[in-house]
């Protein structure tokens, strides 16, 4: 069993206490505290965690776009685009996940927090890479994972499975080349075949 060096629900409680009403949502979970801000806030939030007493976040762990969006059917409620932050205590111990969704669907905007957690760097330019999610007034913004002139973003759910062109060194013109994908997908399904008392069972 994992000891904590401030208990979940107490951390809650500060949490509740030092927000506020800038707090959308706040939930323990597994022994995790999650809290959701909305945008207008989410800066001077995040500048609350790392410098106030009883919180002092001085370190972002992780941070990732997440897309809300209808999935095979399963559907959402509320915005799309979300990014999570996993923030870290070293002198409490302790840690937070902090959500916040951007207000436009259609162009998903939130302001950058490289300037209170400069690790958030390259997390912020793959999410904008991957999910399309731009950071105001990050100093660096630019694609980190695919190529300099991929079109959309691939970790929308929405984006084709194949992309819309693939890349290929053509050996003739001796330089990289793009051209429409030419592979078409398919559904590979496992041939099981089972045999009469397999492994003794009947």
């Amino acid at each position: 069993m994992t000891v904590f060096a401030v208990n979940p629900e107490t951390l809650k409680n500060t949490l509740a206490a030092v927000l506020g009403d800038k707090i959308q949502h706040i939930g323990v979970a597994l022994g995790e505290v999650t809290v959701v801000v909305g945008a207008a806030d989410y800066q001077e939030v995040a500048k609350t965690l790392r410098d106030a007493p009883g919180l002092c976040f001085e370190q972002m762990v992780d941070l990732c776009g997440l897309d809300y969006s209808d999935y095979k059917g399963v559907g959402r409620e509320g915005l799309r685009y979300c990014v999570v932050l996993h923030l870290l205590s070293v002198s409490l111990n302790q840690r937070v996940r902090l959500k916040v969704f951007a207000p436009d669907d259609d162009f998903p905007v939130l302001a950058s927090v490289t300037e209170i957690w400069n690790s958030a760097n390259w997390f912020e330019r793959e999410a904008f890479d991957l999910f399309g999610i731009v950071f105001e007034g990050h100093n660096d913004l630019r694609r980190i994972l695919t190529d300099y002139g991929f079109i959309g973003h691939p970790f929308r759910k929405d984006f084709p499975l194949s992309g819309h062109v693939e890349m290929r060194y053509d050996a003739e013109s001796k330089r990289v080349v793009y051209q429409p994908v030419t592979i078409e997908p398919r559904e590979i399904t496992p041939r099981i075949i089972r045999e009469d008392n397999y492994g003794g069972l009947h």
